[in-house]
């Protein structure tokens, strides 16, 4: 059992979205098709979040590798994702939901640049739920880019390097307002992390379920938080 000053639900859980194409394929439909009903249950589990005491959920959109996919379904994700931006804002605003982008967004279209900036300022002072999507993201080109700004700070004196620690990183990392997750969650059954919150994930619990993300529900959500509640966390320390 946890500890009694340990806390039964995690504050921040990020999720790897995976099983959307197979939730499809074996429905002989295209992928895309697989991609939409995803959305979907992204709204329920959002939703989910307040009600089961989850203050932070990160979830894994697009990868810096899903750019390797055909043609076809990355021009079908990026459409997917500026059509589920302009539906939801107004949406996830009224429901005291604030939204934040993590990646890198040289690459992405300035369309959808500017919704997602649109998006961010619109949920700016929303206290509700904190959602996280990382969108051409990877956590080897976020550290690189994180050590890439250090490194210029220290190039001007704004940072001695003998004032480098573990602490210092995190501070130039896309997700530096963030607290680091407490869970991770990856469906669809593969027992991997794909490059994802590599840094922040340092003392996550994980979760690898079968469950393909279409089918993930509320109820397996508030399962695998019941299972996080029965862990003994001792991030590297010894009982008395």
């Amino acid at each position: 059992m946890a500890p009694k000053d340990q806390p039964s639900t995690p504050r921040h859980v990020a999720i790897i979205m995976d099983g959307n194409g197979r939730w499809a394929k074996l429905r002989g439909r295209p992928r895309l098709v697989g991609h939409h009903a995803g959305a979907r249950r992204v709204e329920e589990i959002v939703e989910a979040c307040t009600p089961l005491g989850v203050k932070y959920l990160t979830i894994f959109a697009f990868s810096t590798e899903n750019w390797k996919r055909t043609q076809t379904e990355v021009a079908g994700l990026m459409r997917l994702f500026k059509r589920f931006i302009s539906a939801k804002a107004q949406e996830l605003h009224l429901k005291n939901v604030r939204v934040r982008f993590i990646g890198d967004r040289v690459r992405l279209e300035p369309r959808l640049q500017d919704l997602m900036d649109n998006l961010e300022l619109l949920t700016a002072e929303n206290t509700g739920v904190n959602l996280t999507i990382a969108l051409n993201y990877g956590s080897r080109d976020e550290v690189a880019r994180a050590t890439k700004r250090l490194a210029q700070d220290v190039a001007t004196g704004k940072l001695r390097p003998a004032d480098i620690d573990d602490e210092t990183l995190p501070r130039y990392l896309d997700t530096c307002y963030l607290p680091d997750p407490d869970l991770v969650i990856r469906t669809s059954g593969e027992a991997r992390i794909s490059n994802f919150l590599l840094w922040q994930s340092a003392y996550a619990e994980y979760e690898f379920i079968d469950t393909l993300w279409p089918d993930f529900t509320e109820e397996e959500f508030r399962k695998v938080l019941s299972r996080f509640g029965q862990r003994d966390r001792r991030f590297g320390a010894v009982k008395a």
